[in-house]
């Protein structure tokens, strides 16, 4: 059985929008597109690559999809490459046939579970709102986020209201880079426990 691993640039404030371009995702007049850029260094980007290198198939949401199809079918470097020659998935209700070559259209998070079945690592990049209807699905093994020191106060959020209540536990030791980003590896744990904190 495989795993499924959700790759997530995000900012102190929990924010993953646009963390590649200033165009990238406007949504909601969002204005920090491209806020990971400044924040990062050659050597987060070598372990980013490291993680890319995984990959045995690409699982995104529509709106991450989109952004992916219009630009990772025209790069050749080895993240253009390991993306264009791996199998990728998109879930969608509405997609009628993908574009990018070796996509197939998958009907809803369900169908996304299955892919561990199949598969060694599965991973998937933004995609915030289907990696919420996955956990909600229980069917997502690891949370890595890539946690940047920057605070944003807009933009699109992985947990809000209506977030599964769970526990978790580091799956790596956390990793830190030189200009203060951190690599943090969650797996489940179970449900939410609580006590007083005189009693623990």
């Amino acid at each position: 059985m495989g795993i499924i691993v959700a790759n997530l640039f995000i900012t102190l404030d929990g924010v993953y929008q646009a963390p590649g371009g200033r165009e990238e995702d406007t949504e909601g007049g969002f204005a920090y597109g491209g806020w990971q850029a400044p924040v990062s260094d050659d050597e987060a980007g070598e372990a980013i690559g490291a993680e890319i290198d995984r990959i045995d198939a690409l699982l995104l949401g529509r709106k991450t999809y989109d952004i992916f199809a219009s630009f990772w079918p025209h790069q050749s470097d080895d993240v253009g490459t390991k993306f264009n020659q791996v199998p990728k998935f998109v879930v969608s209700s509405t997609l009628p046939a993908a574009d990018w070559a070796g996509t197939t259209v998958l009907p809803d998070a369900a169908a996304a579970g299955r892919l561990r079945e199949e598969y060694d690592q599965v991973h998937m990049f933004g995609s915030g709102v289907l990696i919420r209807a996955l956990l909600a699905a229980d069917v997502i093994d690891r949370l890595h986020f890539w946690l940047y020191p920057v605070t944003l106060g807009q933009g699109k959020r992985l947990f809000d209201a209506g977030t599964i209540p769970a526990t978790f536990r580091l799956a790596e030791p956390a990793r830190t880079f030189p200009k203060g980003s951190v690599s943090l590896v969650y797996e489940r744990a179970g449900d939410v426990e609580t006590r007083d904190i005189a009693a623990a």
